[in-house]
């Protein structure tokens, strides 16, 4: 019996359905939003006072409804809706949480990230008709710290605001409003969501240069990302863009 259940859950298929599982997915998504906000906290004062564009984005909407009170808020709302899905999930299953699951997780995202620049910018490459790698110099006035605050947030906020608030809302929008089917509706909302994805990136004081190739490779990265989201769930995708980030901040 004892190896059976073993066998059972042990196989790709039952671990390809657990990792897409709010109880591990959002778990495994928590330490990112941890050391983020830790990070952010320890680096409030002074020029290095800056945070994730996504996360403004999404403080910024409950400081439009709540004031001051607006980031407790949204950090309240965001920690409790996940641990309210998490329970629900656990409910449902009544099963205890595997450690191997974790561990198996965090090495297909390490995995998922070595690859990540590579597939992306051969297809960049292919699109654009050449033959560039793409280059992230430090933005200035940023030191190492803040880049790795700011490259962990982007996992977990950037995944957050535009992969499941931002496709999922234009997908049920073009259903909705435009009487598109669920297939028509979801290749638009990841296309549209994708091209807002990479234009984020040269919005604000620490905003990119705009070049057409780094364009092109963040807004099909956002296809990806898009793509992994509904393959692999919200967790190894956080995870994926996290360390892929990281990965750039370290070879620069």
């Amino acid at each position: 019996m004892t190896d059976a259940r073993l066998s059972s859950f042990t196989s790709p298929a039952s671990y390809w359905q657990a990792s897409r599982a709010p109880r591990y997915s959002l778990l495994f998504a928590l330490p990112l939003l941890t050391f983020y906000q830790v990070l952010a906290v320890l680096l409030s004062t002074g020029p290095r006072a800056v945070r994730n564009g996504a996360d403004v984005i999404l403080q910024d909407l409950f400081v439009a409804m709540a004031g001051t009170w607006g980031p407790l808020l949204f950090m309240i709302c965001l920690i409790a809706g996940g641990l309210w899905l998490v329970a629900r999930d656990m409910r449902a299953h009544g099963s205890r949480l595997k450690s191997r699951v974790f561990g198996a997780m965090l090495g297909e995202s390490v995995a998922l990230a070595l690859v990540f620049g590579i597939a992306v910018g051969g297809v960049t490459s292919r699109v654009m008709g050449l033959l560039q790698t793409l280059t992230l110099p430090p933005a200035p006035g940023l030191d190492w710290w803040t880049r790795l605050m700011l490259s962990l947030g982007a996992g977990i906020y950037e995944e957050l605001l535009f992969r499941v608030l931002l496709v999922t809302g234009l997908a049920v929008a073009a259903r909705a409003l435009a009487g598109w089917s669920p297939r028509a509706a979801g290749i638009a909302a990841t296309v549209v969501g994708a091209g807002i994805f990479s234009a984020f990136h040269y919005l604000g004081p620490y905003g990119d240069r705009f070049q057409i190739y780094s364009f092109m490779f963040r807004m099909i990265a956002g296809l990806f990302f898009s793509a992994l989201y509904l393959l692999r769930g919200f967790g190894i995708t956080a995870w994926t863009h996290a360390l892929y980030d990281v990965s750039l901040l370290v070879l620069t």
